[in-house]
């Protein structure tokens, strides 16, 4: 029994939904996305609420239910509200620079490193140690994220490299000399 799949999906004003046997299709101020049901899911769409429904006797179908109900419900949110995350750079002569759909790192190597940002996701640097990814999609911006962030992950001895801003680094002790 899927507790996720039973609890409807509220649908704020400003947001389309377009409903067909197999697809949805969800639009808002913020962008649109599409999404394709596994075949033994379904949804209805009446007075602004979606319902997800499936065959409670599979297993198989009662994961899919939970899932396909929790990929609309950030569709929704998506489109709507939108999804930001915010990377910030440890380190000394760390520093990033946005401009346009490209993302300049200097993060110690010997040259720049440069990221090509996809057509939904949106950069901004308000101060050069911090990075603001935007975008109605939550999971290429969880993979534009992770991406920037394999660059120079942050490592356990001083804190260098790019974290997340919610993330919070264990930090080691350094080896002791021997006889000190």
């Amino acid at each position: 029994m899927s507790r996720v799949a039973k609890n409807p999906v509220s649908v704020p004003s400003g947001v389309e939904i377009k409903l067909d046997a197999k697809t949805i299709s969800v639009s808002g101020s913020k962008g649109k996305s599409d999404f394709v049901f596994p075949d033994s899911v379904s949804a209805k769409h009446e007075n602004d609420v979606i319902t997800v429904s499936y065959d409670e006797a599979s297993s198989e179908s009662t994961a899919l239910a939970g899932t396909t109900r929790s990929l609309i419900n950030n569709m929704v949110i998506g489109v709507s509200e939108g999804f930001q995350k915010t990377l910030i750079l440890v380190g000394v002569g760390y520093r990033a620079k946005a401009s346009g759909k490209k993302l300049e790192l200097t993060l110690g190597f010997s040259h720049p490193v440069y990221y090509e940002l996809p057509e939904q996701v949106e950069v901004e640097t308000p101060s050069q140690t911090e990075v603001v990814l935007k975008s109605h999609d939550k999971q290429v911006l969880g993979q534009v994220a992770a991406e920037i962030r394999a660059f120079r992950p942050p490592e356990p001895y001083k804190g260098k490299g790019v974290k997340y801003s919610d993330e919070n680094i264990r930090r080691k002790e350094a080896k002791k000399a021997a006889g000190a």
